[in-house]
């Protein structure tokens, strides 16, 4: 889940409606459809993975090969894109829910985990999970915890704790929320300890009046644009994915003191590496997925994106921990020894086709309210 990038290699969108597998004479093309900000590209001295791939496949396969890079803001976006039947991705990187249903829909293909043999890295914890229960689909990426982040110059130490916080009238104008129904939900869903996978759409409507009710107090609905108002002091509450706390705390202005909590009960998340069916290169793209899981890769992708990762490589090499700090590896690896219970405890669910209408029926009134 995640931040806005700056990859320059990133194509616009004309061009990235023009994507080709590997139909080129001179040249491979793989094509990627990614979170934004959420791979190490090279910017502030990090090793940019991309053109690290490009170049470690030419020398190891003597053939040039150009990665094509897009990103989008949130899942429900990358699914419309892929299931509109317009472009055609080989790697695909969306959270765990979505990833369930675009299995169940037959969108995802099996991988080949002959061509990817750094899946051994990937930690026991983090297989056999609801949403590809026979690891069959994926390879996990990233994970982490949804928390809230405040600015301590504004929002009083009193007030900080649990889900209130972003439904205290006290900042009203000063709090985001999510600009997806999924996590917006969310939030209200565990505010009030509402099953956030049930099937009852009467504690779905409790949770669309606590949104109604918070919705005066809310600033703006945001995703990637979290960032600038939260570094900027242009907002003081919202509630994020972990690892992006770190990245803003990075880039706040002198003014801005950005702290950090979880809210009990909150949100874990899986985002993992899939093959779309579109995909025009499966093995190339099997070949991207196992570059991704080596080492300095890994650390580097680990490093710059702020997430926790559940390579071995990664969370058990002394060069990272340090480098990290203890701050970073309290808060993004919380009991992970204990992730599978937890994670299948307050994880996102797929939701059957009539829940999604009901859900998207609310979430618009809840934005036109």
């Amino acid at each position: 889940m995640k931040k806005f990038t700056a990859l320059v290699i990133v194509l616009t969108m004309a061009l990235g409606l023009v994507l080709s597998g590997c139909g080129s004479s001179d040249k491979l093309v793989l094509n990627v459809y990614n979170w934004g900000e959420y791979i190490s590209d090279g910017s502030d001295d990090s090793l940019d993975t991309i053109k690290a791939f490009e170049e470690w496949y030419e020398q190891e396969y003597g053939t040039p090969i150009t990665v094509n890079y897009t990103t989008y803001a949130s899942n429900e976006d990358m699914y419309n894109k892929l299931s509109s039947g317009a472009v055609s991705y080989d790697v695909i990187i969306p959270s765990d829910y979505m990833i369930a249903r675009m299995a169940e829909e037959g969108m995802l293909q099996p991988l080949n985990f002959d061509n990817i043999p750094n899946y051994q890295y990937i930690d026991d914890s983090f297989k056999g999970l609801y949403y590809d229960a026979e690891d069959k689909y994926t390879v996990p990426y990233t994970y982490g915890v949804v928390g809230i982040i405040y600015d301590a110059n504004v929002v009083d130490e009193a007030d900080v704790g649990g889900w209130d916080l972003m439904w205290n009238e006290k900042y009203a104008d000063s709090i985001l929320q999510y600009n997806n129904s999924r996590d917006a939900f969310g939030t209200a869903m565990y505010k009030l300890g509402i099953d956030v996978n049930t099937t009852d759409m009467d504690q779905w409507q409790r949770a669309c009046d606590e949104l109604i009710a918070q919705r005066p107090l809310v600033k703006s609905y945001v995703m990637d644009e979290i960032y600038n108002m939260m570094e900027s002091g242009e907002a003081a509450v919202s509630s994020y994915y972990a690892g992006d706390y770190f990245t803003m705390q990075e880039a706040q202005a002198d003014h801005v003191d950005l702290k950090f909590y979880y809210p009990e009960p909150t949100n874990f998340f899986i985002d993992a590496m899939c093959i779309p069916t579109c995909a025009q290169n499966k093995e190339l793209a099997e070949i991207f997925i196992n570059f991704m899981l080596s080492e300095e890769a890994a650390i580097a992708n680990a490093e710059y994106i702020n997430y926790a990762s559940p390579n071995k490589i990664v969370y058990e090499n002394e060069a990272y921990i340090e480098d990290m700090g203890p701050e970073a590896m309290e808060i993004l690896y919380p009991e992970l020894g204990n992730f599978s219970e937890l994670y299948n405890k307050y994880a996102y669910r797929s939701l059957d086709v009539q829940m999604l209408d009901h859900l998207n029926t609310l979430w618009e009134t809840i934005k036109i309210n």
